[in-house]
């Protein structure tokens, strides 16, 4: 199919406020193949969470295990505090950035982000990076499930004894593990079953709780090591000097990775925004600053596990289980469980619902999407990532991080750059529209994301994924694949796109 040229949109189509907000008329609500209840635009008096409701959410997504094993994992390849504290600091500066540019579509048209993405990717091609977005999704909520059942295998062992911990292996794991992992599975669907106001409530209470249960590891830490001193005085294994630059640039790509999934899928929260004031406010004062506290609490554990115990346990569940107090234990193990539940439901769930749900509108839903998750995120065995920080931080991090900076740059391209932030809502849900390109695809968004991704981790090392590097004459890039990735997409986006025809952008 050729090029569809823009279509007058009849002006009762939308309807824009004084603040800028735009929403869907009375009556004007699409129908068809690409629209469904949990696709459409939300209405603007369901915009209502505050700065408050976006620095909580990111206060209990920053503060979750697999951000301490972050931040310890950088303590245990060779940083001293400084080093690992400096080094995710700077990078969640640097993805607070295109989070807070792909967020303004959220609360401006209250639109998911595999809908945000239609207009760039076209109103079927948005599925290539929904579905992306999605598996490394389901990457994740394995990991953070697993880290729960671990929480609890400890937890009950303590409890029960050692008919629970010292059960018989199945898979190289007790058969006790492989049941609470499967628990704590069935508590994560419970919950996201209950909807998006359920996952606001949980987090406003949630993320206290776990910040406190952090400061109680660090006090709990330096007394065994006898005063905050020998926590401090660890000394780094690298210095300053080239060992430490060599591990630096990787390491920051693997923590903006970290993030860079949520950079994309922001919206899928914004939407509910009440203001672009309340996304932007709630997001710069909800991500750097918890994170950095976040890795600080955690590299100065990490750093008296190597005084008190003269090894580097970076798994906060190990390390929560050398206590001898039957009462710290539960408490320590209960906040794991609830600072995991935090970010895997929200981060983990809510997005490849609605990237699952965008595939086919009118037979998966929400609810669906999210279930397809949770069954994705065991198949891709994710006891095997998480076993091993070298492949945790520089593989897994590395490769999800260079991918996604590819989708992140194209989104910003046509939102900012092309678009100058204007979108036709009626047009993200309808065949023949100015979204529609050929056949429902761009194929210009297609090419920009497979030339980025090429860029970004075609030299990296897969191991201990796969051994080797896919394209070897790409190995120096392969330290810094999210910007890469970002820029190559981004540049390549822009020039094909306006190849095409500026007047073909206008909304």
């Amino acid at each position: 199919m050729t090029d569809t040229a823009p279509t007058a949109i009849p002006p009762s189509a939308q309807v824009t406020l004084a603040d800028g907000r735009v929403e869907l008329a009375p009556g004007a609500a699409p129908s068809g193949p690409y629209a469904n209840e949990d696709l459409l635009p939300v209405p603007v008096e369901r915009r209502t969470w505050t700065t408050y409701n976006f620095t909580a959410l990111w206060v209990g997504m920053a503060h979750n295990t697999a951000s301490w094993t972050l931040a310890s994992g950088l303590i245990a390849v060779g940083m001293d505090w400084k080093q690992a504290v400096l080094t995710i600091a700077l990078a969640n500066v640097i993805v607070l950035v295109p989070m807070l540019l792909t967020g303004h579509a959220g609360p401006k048209y209250g639109i998911p982000f595999p809908v945000f993405a239609r207009a760039s990717f076209g109103v079927r091609g948005a599925n290539l990076p929904a579905v992306v977005r999605a598996l490394v999704a389901c990457g994740w909520f394995g990991i953070q499930t697993w880290i729960g059942g671990e929480a609890i295998y400890f937890l009950a062992g303590k409890l029960i004894g050692d008919s629970w911990a010292n059960a018989a292996h199945i898979g190289g794991h007790a058969w006790t593990m492989w049941l609470s992992f499967a628990l704590f599975w069935v508590l994560q669907v419970a919950i996201i079953y209950r909807g998006m106001d359920t996952i606001r409530r949980f987090e406003n209470w949630a993320a206290p709780f776990v910040l406190v249960g952090a400061f109680v590891m660090l006090i709990w830490m330096s007394n065994k090591a006898g005063g905050f001193g020998p926590l401090l005085d660890q000394p780094s294994q690298l210095g300053w000097g080239s060992d430490f630059w060599k591990l630096f640039w990787p390491s920051l790509m693997g923590m903006i990775g970290f993030w860079s999934t949520l950079s994309l899928n922001i919206p899928d929260f914004t939407r509910y925004g009440k203001s672009q004031r309340a996304q932007t406010w709630g997001q710069a004062l909800g991500l750097p600053t918890t994170m950095t506290l976040f890795a600080f609490l955690s590299v100065l554990v990490t750093s008296g596990s190597q005084a008190v115990y003269g090894e580097t346990i970076w798994d906060p569940v190990q390390l929560a289980a050398k206590t001898d107090s039957v009462v710290g234990l539960l408490f320590a193990l209960v906040t794991v469980l609830v600072a995991t539940l935090s970010v895997n439901v929200a981060a983990n769930l809510v997005s490849p619902a609605f990237d699952f749900s965008n595939v086919a509108p009118r037979k998966i839903s929400f609810r669906a999407g999210a279930l397809a998750t949770c069954v994705i995120g065991v198949l891709i065995f994710p006891w095997k990532l998480y076993s091993d920080p070298q492949g945790y931080i520089f593989t897994w991090l590395g490769l999800v991080g260079g991918l996604l900076g590819t989708v992140a740059g194209i989104l910003i391209a046509d939102y900012w750059i092309l678009r100058r932030g204007r979108l036709d809502l009626t047009d993200l849900y309808r065949t023949g529209g100015r979204y529609w390109y050929e056949g429902g695809w761009n194929w210009r968004a297609v090419v920009a994301f497979l030339a980025g991704g090429v860029l970004a981790v075609g030299g990296a090392d897969f191991h201990p994924l796969v051994d080797g590097r896919p394209v070897p004459a790409l190995a120096p890039l392969a330290d810094y694949g999210w910007a890469v990735g970002l820029g190559t997409s981004m540049l390549l986006y822009v020039v094909l796109m306006l190849a095409r025809g500026r007047d073909r952008l206008e909304a």
